[in-house]
């Protein structure tokens, strides 16, 4: 009998792209979504890539109510949670907001998910802001988790105690957290990517809006930082990579062969790249030439981190496979997809 696994947040970036790859493994999806950070066109593009149109359902987390009807509406064994606010610049100007959204949402779908007969498995959506400004890298599961920079980072940190506590707890769930590193890119087919709303909090929307003439210039903060070339190091892995992380983590939960009830893993390729690297490879591969300048550091700024994946290479079977090239070039044709190019 197929399993069926609730995708929260699914029709934005991370949750479009794993849908397709969890249809693509053989499990049956259904899509939650209050559409407050993405509009129609990745479920639009998932359906498209599948040759079929997936349950929907719109709604908040933050409605008990509204969860309790999607899972008496559907026979959820498993529950991969990405609904969440996650602009960091917002969270310290709307802290309240980030504090309400992502922590009643997800005590919510805990609540709900434990009352389920048989119980459930629940994946959060993790980060690596949890780390904030390490001593020693390659960071892994056990590098100490520093004090969170931003309200964001701290509902990262505050939902994976919440999941752990809550493992054990109560018989009724199991739990994974995955820590991602820094996602980019987009599907191979262009039917799916990263969409933001307004000016792009992440570099590679950045680099490839000013590519298409959206945005007159990309900013490099900080060209003096302790790093070969003065730019920030950091931990890029492909959006198709992240995304079959989460089916061989949900595959773990749901076959019984997690080794404790909660468990987390580092996402990410275990190669450092320089903000002005990545710059230089999209140039390269997409033969552009980039308007970039270089502007002061932000504050709260982390100099470099990269995972040590050697832990969900072992335990969950997974690995990067996909070049920082294939994915720049993926993200490009994305991009002139939306733009009708």
């Amino acid at each position: 009998m197929k399993k069926t696994v609730l995708v929260s947040g699914g029709a934005g970036f991370i949750g479009s792209h794993v849908t397709v790859e969890l249809c693509n493994a053989g499990y049956d999806v259904v899509i939650a979504d209050n559409m407050s950070n993405c509009d129609e066109t990745n479920y639009n593009g998932v359906c498209a890539i599948l040759g079929k149109k997936l349950p929907f359902v719109k709604m908040d987390f933050c409605d008990r109510g509204a969860v309790e009807k999607l899972f008496a509406d559907y026979p959820i064994d498993a529950v991969i949670h990405f609904a969440a606010f996650k602009a960091v610049g917002e969270s310290v100007a709307e802290p309240l907001m980030y504090y309400h959204n992502n922590l009643v949402s997800f005590i919510n779908l805990l609540e709900v998910a434990r009352q389920r007969k048989g119980g459930c498995n629940v994946l959060f959506s993790s980060s690596a802001t949890v780390y904030g400004e390490t001593d020693r890298l390659p960071v892994t599961e056990e590098s100490p988790r520093q004090s969170a920079t931003s309200p964001y980072g701290n509902t990262k940190q505050m939902c994976e105690d919440i999941l752990r506590d809550s493992v054990r707890a109560y018989a009724g769930i199991k739990g994974i957290a995955l820590r991602y590193f820094n996602p980019i890119g987009a599907h191979p087919s262009a039917l799916i990517g990263e969409l933001p709303r307004g000016v792009p909090n992440n570099l590679v929307p950045f680099i490839t809006q000013t590519a298409i003439g959206k945005r007159e210039c990309l900013s490099i903060f900080g060209n003096d930082y302790p790093t070969a070339d003065g730019t920030c190091l950091r931990d890029y892995i492909d959006i198709v990579d992240l995304a079959k992380a989460h089916v061989c983590a949900v595959a773990r939960m749901l076959d019984g062969r997690m080794k404790e009830e909660y468990e987390i893993f580092n996402v990410g390729t275990g190669r450092p790249v320089s903000v002005l690297e990545l710059v230089n490879a999209f140039e390269k591969v997409n033969g552009l030439k980039l308007n970039y300048k270089i502007a002061p550091c932000r504050p709260g700024d982390v100099v470099a981190i990269w995972a040590d994946p050697t832990r969900a290479n072992k335990e969950l079977g997974w690995k990067a496979e996909r070049s920082v090239e294939e994915t720049l070039a993926a993200a490009w044709a994305w991009e002139k997809h939306i733009a009708g190019k």
